[in-house]
């Protein structure tokens, strides 16, 4: 692999142009001189000494030098160090609720605009950490294996709207077993399900699920999106709010007791999202708290800066410049190897 880090210092080398105008102007004056002075054919032969081809030799050192000093600070890399790295960290899968409810406006603008807003200020805090992520309404799938990688979680989170689940419905129970199959097998790290939800569980009886969980040293934190009062559901086409058989507007409440109890039963917390940080940062709080395992072991490939060679390129060039002098030397011009030799008869 190759990159510049610094590849703004590139637009350099277009100073090498400037350069050659410079010598081009000042060859133009210097004719014009010495055509003032005299025939230019009879000047040069007064003054043998002088090379055109020597200063366009010392241009030539000094652009190719211009050009190794701009490649030089762009920082040329390549990806050849190999690095063993180790981290300490827990491992969290996110568990979020994209079921038509989450549509609701109770917390502005949506439960969940602001459920993908209350992840992405967690995975702002996690340094060492890895993340899954799974989507559930009335089924559950991973939309983001559990990886060290937590920034690309931003990625995926972009992409995640209630069309992420052919099946509406909601299917906590789903949710929490598949996050829990998701895990490594190690056993000393601790490991987080962050369920992010309303709670209005329609399918199966999530609280049971959660009870054999404890048993694996998996703690749920739950997080309640929405409130006790509950808000209609918008329609995602044509206006107006969802309503059941009988024509009545479908009201969708925050269900706290069931994520109150679904987190007492794995020895997690409950909170209750808005749109304020705080909740995030209670959920930051409590997973500080947790031991701390060995989550990634690897090795890497480091880019490592290769700039030196050709900065030192560039010194030798500009030393040469200076060495080199413009006037013929007197000892080499009187070196002549095609000098034809004289034949006596």
């Amino acid at each position: 692999m190759f990159r510049f880090q610094e590849p703004q210092y590139l637009w350099l080398i277009a100073s090498t142009a400037i350069v050659v105008l410079l010598f081009l102007l000042a060859e133009y004056i210097r004719r014009k001189r010495m055509r003032k002075i005299g025939d230019h054919k009879l000047v040069n032969l007064l003054i043998p000494e002088t090379s055109i081809i020597r200063r366009i030799w010392k241009l030539v050192l000094i652009c190719v030098a211009i050009v190794s000093m701009s490649v030089a600070l762009a920082r040329p890399q390549f990806g050849s160090k190999l690095n063993d790295v180790t981290r300490q960290g827990v491992e969290i899968v996110v568990a979020l609720d994209v079921s038509n409810s989450m549509l609701a406006q109770d917390i502005k603008p949506n439960r969940l605009e602001n459920a993908r807003k209350f992840t992405e200020r967690i995975i702002s805090k996690l340094e060492n950490d890895k993340l899954g992520i799974i989507v559930f309404a009335g089924d559950a799938f991973v939309q983001m294996p559990i990886t060290d990688d937590v920034r690309s979680a931003r990625l995926f989170l972009s992409t995640i709207d209630t069309e992420s689940v052919p099946v509406q419905g909601t299917a906590i129970a789903k949710a929490i077993d598949l996050a829990a199959k998701s895990f490594t097998k190690e056993e000393e790290i601790s490991k987080i399900i962050l369920l992010i939800t309303d709670g209005e569980n329609h399918e199966d009886n999530a609280v049971e699920i959660a009870k054999t969980l404890k048993e694996k040293n998996i703690s749920i934190y739950t997080v309640g999106m929405g409130l006790p009062g509950g808000a209609p559901i918008p329609k995602k086409r044509g206006g107006g709010f969802m309503k059941d058989r009988d024509g009545n507007v479908v009201i969708s409440v925050l269900d706290e007791q069931t994520l109150i109890s679904i987190a007492d039963e794995t020895g997690g917390v409950y909170v209750r999202a808005g749109n304020s940080a705080d909740a995030s940062d209670k959920i930051i709080n409590e997973i500080g708290k947790l031991q701390k395992g060995e989550v990634l072991k690897q090795n890497y490939s480091e880019y490592a800066d290769q700039f030196q060679y050709l900065a030192l390129l560039a010194l030798i060039l500009l030393l040469v410049d200076i060495i080199i002098s413009e006037k013929k030397n007197s000892v080499l011009s009187r070196i002549n190897l095609f000098k034809k030799k004289k034949h006596w008869v």
